[in-house]
């Protein structure tokens, strides 16, 4: 009989998805990524099919264990971490009616009036306000606007969720999406009518399945999904996680006042506490077990604006697209005169109406002056989220980053020097998928807690001080920065009417 010695984490995010085994000092053995399609039916909606995240998670795992030569009944367990909010919809039959990603913004117009309606109530109930791809605003969107759709809803799944249904047959939500959706009433941590009728939504509660913690196990892999991925039947899968959760559990911390800032699709800057901030200022708070909370500031203003700008604008996707952005950064040195750009192609949390673009152009600006534009105002972004979180009472004064943008070679850098404090980045490229992996871990007993996982499971790798010749330049930056954004608000208001 096999060794147990190896544990399998999933990422899923909102376009690839990641399979990757880990042994059980969470040192990476192999890793396969599949890139998955995103469809835009019309301006502001964003959505996958759910067979195909279904086909790729099957193939991910299936050229994973061929990578790897090892036996499938080495694995002691599988964890699953996946993007929060969207909305993932069956049908009473339990076949996939919708799948709608956390960069849709079709809702905008719900959330605002929800945010109007009962924004403070719901503040005070669930720790977070609507905003537009927040999974109840989306689905009070379904109702309004698609009744025929609404009609047919069996369940409401988030991201990993899905993954885990099809895995075991087994139909859960877990905390850390729920609570992070806005979804749980704090301080009893559970969904219930009075909560769903503020978004409008009590008829709704019959749509979530049952509620588990984190590294609660919720079912194991059937004989047909043996099948079709090569894992051993009846290995256990566990609820999984929120994956700004996990990133952050992956890249080493998971104690009171330790803080992440994760530079990836979406900025997210979190702070993890033993109990939740009450401000109504912070996005929102998540839990993934008693006593464990996270409260995070982020919006989807980071990374995802260089995967933009390389695969639409550069119209690159070859293997080694990243790395010749980051060479075009380092190819420029800094100047007072640079331009500015808003990381606002996804939108903002600041406004409905916000959009992205470049400012401040000059005719002996090139490519490498744009794209390090691009990374600073996204570090800008971070730094408004920061500061946010320190006026609630959470001050940072040193974070660990992972997330695409923590495995640039000049990224961390200004990342420190815009923020003013210290970075450590995480040893392990797939944060993710590590937090996911030591959350079953901890499942199967391999360790007695997450503090035990997390210390024996991660590393840093390297670390950044801001450097002090830079920050003087950094704040005269922001400041323009900021006063550009207040400035371009009333113009982004009537490029909106428009639409």
């Amino acid at each position: 009989m096999a060794d147990k010695n190896h544990i399998l984490g999933l990422d899923v995010g909102n376009t690839v998805i990641k399979a990757v085994l880990f042994d059980t000092a969470g040192r990476q053995v192999a890793q396969h990524a599949i890139d998955g399609h995103s469809t835009f039916p019309q301006p502001g909606y964003v959505e996958r099919d759910l067979e195909e995240l279904w086909r790729n998670g099957c193939e991910a795992i299936r050229q994973l264990l061929a990578k790897s030569s090892v036996d499938p009944r080495s694995i002691l367990a599988v964890g699953c971490a996946g993007h929060g909010n969207g909305l993932y919809l069956l049908d009473k039959d339990q076949q996939p009616l919708i799948g709608i990603q956390s960069l849709d913004s079709r809702a905008a117009d719900v959330a605002v009036e929800l945010d109007r309606k009962s924004g403070a109530q719901l503040q005070s109930r669930c720790l977070q306000r609507p905003w537009p791809a927040q999974t109840p605003s989306l689905l009070a969107w379904v109702k309004r606007h698609a009744p025929d759709t609404y009609a047919q809803i069996g369940t409401v799944l988030f991201c990993k969720d899905f993954l885990n249904f099809r895995l075991t047959g087994c139909l859960a939500n877990d905390i850390s999406d729920l609570s992070g959706a806005g979804l749980l009433a704090f301080p009893e941590a559970k969904l219930d009518r009075e909560l769903l009728s503020l978004y409008g939504l009590e008829d709704a509660v019959a749509f979530f399945p049952r509620l588990v913690e984190s590294a609660d196990i919720v079912g194991h892999v059937t004989a047909e999904v043996s099948a079709l991925t090569g894992l051993s039947e009846g290995t256990p899968v566990i609820g999984g996680f929120f994956d700004v959760v996990s990133s952050a559990m992956g890249s080493g911390v998971i104690n009171a006042g330790e803080a992440s800032i994760i530079a990836g699709t979406w900025s997210i800057n979190q702070v993890f506490a033993d109990k939740p901030v009450i401000s109504p200022d912070v996005f929102m708070v998540t839990t993934f077990g008693r006593d464990r909370y996270v409260n995070i500031e982020s919006s989807a203003t980071s990374a995802a604006n260089l995967e933009w700008y390389v695969h639409r604008v550069r119209g690159d996707h070859g293997d080694h697209a990243f790395e010749r952005c980051n060479d075009l950064v380092g190819s420029v040195s800094q100047r007072a005169d640079d331009p500015f750009f808003h990381p606002f192609i996804f939108g903002s949390r600041l406004g409905a109406e916000f959009r992205g673009g470049f400012y401040g152009l000059a005719g002996w600006h090139g490519e490498g002056h744009m794209l390090r534009a691009l990374f600073e105002g996204v570090c800008f972004e971070h730094r408004r989220h920061i500061g946010v979180l320190s006026e609630a009472g959470l001050p940072v004064d040193s974070a660990v980053m992972s997330g695409g943008g923590s495995r640039s070679q000049h990224w961390p850098q200004i990342m420190a020097d815009v923020l003013e404090i210290p970075l450590r980045v995480a040893e392990a490229r797939e944060t993710g998928a590590l937090g996911a992996a030591i959350g079953a871990a901890v499942a199967v007993g391999l360790y007695p807690g997450y503090e035990e996982a997390v210390a024996a499971m991660t590393r840093v790798a390297s670390a950044y001080t801001p450097d002090a010749g830079q920050v003087p330049h950094y704040r005269r930056r922001y400041g323009l920065y900021t006063q550009l954004t207040d400035q371009l608000r009333g113009f982004w208001s009537a490029l909106r009417l428009q639409d």
